[in-house]
C-alpha cells in the first residue's frame, strides 16, 4: 500500500519542479493538499507508526530549510516542499533527501559560476596576481545576486533518495 504515498511524491515533486522552474514558485495549492493526505494516509496505512513518521518528517523537513530561509537563501515554498516530502515518506527519507539535494544544489551552483561570462579570464588574473601578494579579485554584484530555483535540487534529491532505496553514496 506504500505505492500511494510514492504516487503521491512523485506527483507532488513533478508539479513543483515544472512550477519552480517556470514560474520560480512552488505552490501552496499543490503543498496543503498533499500535506493532508499524507495526514490523512500516513495513519491509515500505517497506524501510530505514520502519525509518527508524519509529524517526525515534517518537522524535520521544515527545520532543516527553516533556517537558510530565514537568513534569506531559500524561498518559504522550498521550505514547505521539503517539509511535505518529510510528511509523505518519513524522517529517514527526508534526511537522505536533504543530503542529496545539498550535493546537487552545490552542483548545479558550481556551474552557473562557471558558465558565467568571463569567469576564466577572471580566474586566471586572479591566480596570477596571488603569486604577487595582490588581492584576489571578488566576482563582481550581479554574478553574486544570481539564483537559481532551489526546488530542482530538492526534487532531485528525492529522487536520488528514493531510487537509491536509503543508500548514502
Amino acid at each position: 500500500m506504500e505505492w500511494i504515498l510514492n504516487l503521491l511524491l512523485f506527483t507532488v515533486l513533478f508539479i513543483c519542479l515544472i512550477t519552480d522552474l517556470k514560474h520560480r514558485k512552488i505552490y501552496n495549492k499543490v503543498l496543503f493538499p498533499a500535506f493532508f493526505l499524507a495526514l490523512l494516509l500516513q495513519p491509515l496505512l500505517f497506524g501510530i507508526d505514520g502519525v509518527k513518521s508524519f509529524f517526525l518528517g515534517f518537522f524535520l523537513g521544515f527545520g532543516l530549510l527553516l533556517i537558510p530561509y530565514l537568513m534569506g537563501g531559500m524561498g518559504a515554498g522550498d521550505v514547505k516542499l521539503l517539509a511535505v516530502i518529510g510528511a509523505i515518506k518519513g524522517p529517514g527519507f527526508v534526511l537522505l533527501t536533504a543530503f542529496y539535494m545539498a550535493l546537487i544544489g552545490g552542483i548545479i551552483g558550481i556551474a552557473i559560476i562557471l558558465f558565467q561570462k568571463g569567469i576564466f579570464k577572471k580566474l586566471y588574473y586572479a591566480l596570477s596576481s596571488m603569486r604577487y601578494g595582490i588581492q584576489l579579485l571578488m566576482p563582481d554584484r550581479d554574478s553574486m545576486k544570481r539564483t537559481f530555483p532551489y526546488g530542482v535540487a530538492i526534487v532531485g534529491g528525492a529522487c536520488l533518495s528514493f531510487l537509491l532505496n536509503g543508500v548514502v553514496m
